[in-house]
């Protein structure tokens, strides 16, 4: 053993690395039971010289170990292979290794998903792999933006008027907290949103993402007055088949947003049963006896929970020829998928757990009517246990992205601003260090298989948050943006986004749209996010390359993603980062390619006479450089 082994448990570029990328799993990304896949772990030459290591599986919950083949190496790297068998729908495994302390008695160290361990680790952070169920490529490579119709663009076509609504000029300000919240109404519909479909184009997009087009009483729609039929409001279904095609003929794919948690008040479903005990709709809710009381969405009595333990609504929601959630992906709308809301409450309720159960059914649904789509999840926090792999493809999530970004990024807090942190009861994020982030990450995406992990969409801000620009450090979105485009995962671009807009919380981040106002920009991000897109379309390692982290410390975070095409390295700095040498990791690193991008005040590169890898930083910037292929399978 060359490094003193505190410096290898503490610094995670020289620990043993592991991840579900093809890079470390041969077997294909679907495998099926019975299979026997071949799993490597990849460990720093001339760092830790193992003298055995072991592939830790549970076999029917029991645990199972086999001793990994040293394989042939690239004289900085040594790995080890073992021979994994798919026995369960989602196989969990880690590794043991054993090594020759410095006083000459024999020590172990557990890898797993969440990181390196001196100690014996709990099964639920294992690896995982899933089978059967494979995340289409699309998915896995797309570019998401997020459209809040009714802030996005206005035809100028003239519209219905509702009791719910406030007319709104497009440059009124928009009501952050109160009454009026979700009652103004600026009159953006689906064909303004069509004359703007090349913009998407431009940023490099790849998917348009709706939130609601249903009829409800409100500007957000999450509160649905019913499923047959898009509102008037935006141009009914006319526009909305109108606007897949003109997006389909760009070569981009639309995809909806759909609630199975509840509906509005308003719903025919809930008016029909709603104080009239019997109704036939009356099991698609949580009534009481006499249907005068029912269960609400966090007790918003405008948003009634549906029953997920009714047979009649699995067969209008899911089941039907005509159900809600397939009758939009065929003709004539050919919508692409769905995004699902609150789908971490959905079919959850007291004892009631059918939250598995009812995303299973959603995936085989979908699957047999329009093969290939897309159904993510939105879940407000840890949603590793909800993806198991066989029902939603993956998350729209914030906790083991968005919200360590947000707080890595975060600028001091103002007493005289308002404080939003993702709901927490605190005034603002509060900062953490880079080896913070990364260990948040690692931690909260353990429970993740790779398939999941590439089709979670990685926000740095929704409709339903503040702006990262109102939170961060100046500079500190686009740095955030770098993260977005070179983590494993869906890029998801909020609206205005690109404008670098503001919005202290959710409500006050719908901004509608100022195309024609650059004043009212916070900086234009239009050619990074374009320069973004393009790096990551035309660098395979960026969309499924594994993720080693190189060096985490302060102000600087540096990774590495890995392909056999080429793999890409990626330095972010948050602030001034004085002279430092990436010491052993440099190996680590290999050697290095062109510069293929840098942002703000970028890092710079250099080698000491000793070959060693310095960087060092004058204030917020990224830099990516390519970086020679890893070793392929043999």
């Amino acid at each position: 053993m060359v490094t003193a082994m505190h410096s290898i448990d503490s610094l995670v570029a020289l620990q043993p690395h592991h991840d579900g990328s093809p890079v470390y799993v041969a077997g294909g990304s679907a495998p099926v039971l019975g299979q026997e896949l071949r799993v490597r772990l990849r460990v720093p030459a001339g760092i830790l010289e193992p003298e055995a290591v072991w592939l830790r599986s549970l076999e029917d919950g029991e645990p199972r170990f086999a001793e990994a083949n040293r394989m042939a190496g690239d004289g900085s790297q040594l790995f080890f292979e073992a021979p994994l068998r798919m026995v369960n729908p989602v196989q969990r495994y880690r590794w043991l290794v054993s090594y020759r302390a410095a006083e000459g008695t024999v020590d172990y160290r557990w890898l797993n998903a969440a990181g390196w361990h001196t100690r014996d680790v709990p099964d639920i952070q294992d690896f995982r792999i899933h089978g059967d169920f494979a995340t289409p490529h699309w998915v896995k490579e797309s570019i998401m933006y997020q459209v809040f119709p009714d802030r996005f663009a206005n035809s100028g076509s003239e519209k219905p008027t509702a009791e719910w609504m406030i007319s709104c000029a497009w440059d009124t300000p928009v009501q952050g907290r109160g009454e009026q919240t979700s009652r103004q109404f600026y009159g953006g519909d689906l064909a303004g949103i069509e004359s703007k479909l090349d913009h998407l184009l431009d940023l490099g997009a790849t998917i348009l993402y709706l939130t609601p087009v249903f009829p409800a009483a409100s500007n957000h729609r999450y509160d649905a007055s019913s499923f047959d039929e898009v509102d008037p409001l935006l141009g009914g279904d006319a526009a909305l088949i109108s606007l897949i095609a003109a997006a389909h003929a760009r070569g981009l794919r639309v995809v909806g947003d759909l609630t199975s948690n509840h509906t509005g008040a308003g719903h025919q479903w809930f008016t029909a049963a709603h104080n009239r005990p019997g109704a036939a709709t009356g099991e698609y809710y949580y009534f009481n006896e006499d249907n005068s009381q029912y269960e609400a969405w966090l007790g918003v009595p405008s948003l009634p929970k549906l029953n997920w333990n009714s047979a009649a609504l699995r067969e209008r929601f899911i089941l039907d020829d005509d159900a809600v959630a397939v009758r939009w992906l065929k003709e004539p709308f050919n919508l692409d998928g769905w995004r699902i809301d609150v789908g971490n409450m959905t079919g959850r309720h007291g004892a009631d757990e059918l939250n598995h159960e009812v995303a299973r059914m959603l995936r085989r649904r979908i699957e047999q009517v329009r093969p290939g789509a897309m159904l993510l999840a939105e879940s407000t926090s840890d949603a590793s246990n909800d993806v198991p792999g066989d029902g939603w493809q993956g998350v729209v999530s914030y906790s083991n992205f968005t919200r360590p970004l947000w707080q890595w990024l975060a600028k001091d807090p103002d007493p005289e601003a308002f404080g939003w942190f993702f709901g927490l009861p605190q005034a603002g994020p509060v900062r953490i260090e880079a080896g913070d982030f990364v260990a948040t990450h690692r931690e909260m995406s353990a429970g993740y298989s790779w398939e999941v992990r590439l089709a979670n969409a990685n926000a740095l801000d929704t409709h339903d948050t503040a702006r990262a620009a109102s939170h961060m450090i100046a500079g500190g979105q686009e740095i955030a943006a770098c993260a977005q485009f070179s983590f494993p995962g869906i890029p998801l671009v909020f609206a205005g986004d690109e404008f670098g807009l503001h919005g202290y919380n959710g409500e006050d981040s719908r901004t509608p749209m100022p195309w024609e106002q650059p004043e009212k920009w916070g900086s234009d991000l239009r050619p990074l996010y374009t320069q973004l897109a393009e790096l990551r379309k035309a660098r395979r390692a960026l969309v499924d390359g594994s993720l080693r982290f190189i060096h985490a410390e302060k102000d600087l975070l540096v990774y590495i993603r890995e392909h056999e095409s080429g793999s890409v390295l990626c330095l972010l700095a948050r602030g001034p980062v004085p002279e430092t040498s990436m010491g052993a990791a440099t190996r680590l690193v290999g050697e290095l390619g062109a510069e293929l991008m840098s942002v703000g005040i970028s890092p710079r590169l250099s080698t000491n006479a000793e070959g060693k890898l310095l960087v060092s930083a004058e204030g917020p910037g990224a830099l990516f450089h390519h970086a020679l292929a890893v070793p392929t399978w043999g």
